[in-house]
Formats: C-alpha cells, structure tokens, sequence
C-alpha cells in the first residue's frame, strides 16, 4: 500500500519553506503529581515513556500542553500531554495541530478506556467517545471524531462503584507491575499507527 505523505508550508525569514506534516501523538490525563498514578492516566503514562525511550523531554508549549518533537521511523512526531484538566484537552490539542501543522488524518489520541478488559489495547478511527470527558472536549474542539485512538483498557470497577471515582484511583500494585509491559507495547502501537495502515497494525495488536 501507498502511503499518503501529508505536506506543510510555513515561513522563515520572509521565504517559504516546505516539508513533511507532523504526526501528533497526545496522551490524556489530568495535571498535577496528585494525578500521576491515576487510572485515568495512562495516556499521559505512554507519551512519558516515548519521551523517555526517545532520550527526550517534555517542555512547556503555549498551547496548554507539554511537548516534544522527535523522529520516528524517519518522520517528524509530535508526543504531548495537554496541562488542562481532562475535560478541556480539546483547546490544547487543536491548539497543538494549528501549530504544528498536523492535519487531523495525523492525530493520534491515547486514552484509558473503561470498556475494554485491563492490560488489553484496542486501535480505531473515528465512532463514539464512550462517555469519555477527553474525548468530547477533543472531537468538539477540531470539529470531527475521525482520528486515531490507542484505547487502553482499564476495566470496569468493581461492584456498584461510580465509574467516575474509579478511574481517578491510583492502579492497584498487580496493576502497576502489568503496565511496566502495557504502557510500552502502547508506546510501540502509537508508533506503528505512523507507519502501517490502521488495519495492519490492529492485526497485530488486538492479536496480542
């Protein structure tokens, strides 16, 4: 298969300058130390690994995010977590593609997702949010549901809890030690979807 190869322009000192759109690869949570360990942020988990296994770091971006621009597989990509609370990752995240020039077709979105089993991953493009907050604010704010999720399960909680306080609890110990193989393999199904078809690379990953 051929794959699209998406172009920019932008200016330096006055003249034009063309290259290869970004992919931007955003990974939700909430802000804050008092957040880091939540289920809800796993998505925020994975880009810290990429930035980490890319010899990287995150830095403050005017959009409302933190940021980094690294290479993978040869191609420029773009790995941040929005600083807003997970409600309001949309204005971060469009602000991100207005200035990176990434067109929507180039989006990727990591997330926790209470409707698929713990330590399993799903891709897909496009269809419903799932009643999840970030995804909401994401599709209002660029004006489409249609780009790429990397949705990893957390599970449903047990018993009668609100689904709302589970996802803002820490993960368990068994669960922490699952995500030192989870939040990698999430990293490395971010990384195919900006090299193989959506098809391909979830003949890979939801085989697994």
């Amino acid at each position: 298969m051929r794959y699209l190869r998406w172009r920019f322009r932008h200016h330096v000192n006055g003249r034009e300058v063309t290259g290869e759109a970004p992919w931007l690869i955003v990974g939700l949570g909430n802000p804050g130390p008092q957040y880091a360990g939540n289920r809800h942020n796993v998505g925020a988990m994975v880009i810290d690994r990429m930035a980490r296994d890319a010899g990287t770091s995150l830095r403050a971006h005017k959009a409302g995010a933190l940021a980094a621009s690294i290479r993978l597989a040869g191609q420029p990509v773009v790995i941040a977590t929005p600083t807003s609370y997970m409600n309001e990752s949309g204005g971060p995240v469009a602000g991100l593609m207005r200035f990176f020039k990434a067109p929507l077709e180039r989006l990727i979105v990591v997330h926790d997702e209470l409707d698929i089993e713990f330590a399993t991953l799903r891709l897909k493009r496009s269809g419903g949010e799932g009643g999840h907050n970030g995804l909401k604010s994401i599709s209002k704010s660029v004006g489409s549901k249609d780009y790429l999720r990397v949705r990893v399960g957390i599970g449903r909680p047990p018993g009668r809890m609100d689904p709302a306080a589970y996802v803002l609890k820490n993960f368990t110990a068994t669960e922490r030690a699952e995500l030192e193989f989870l939040v990698p393999e999430a990293a490395e199904a971010a990384e195919l979807l900006t090299v193989k078809p959506l098809n391909d690379v979830q003949n890979v990953v939801h085989a697994r």
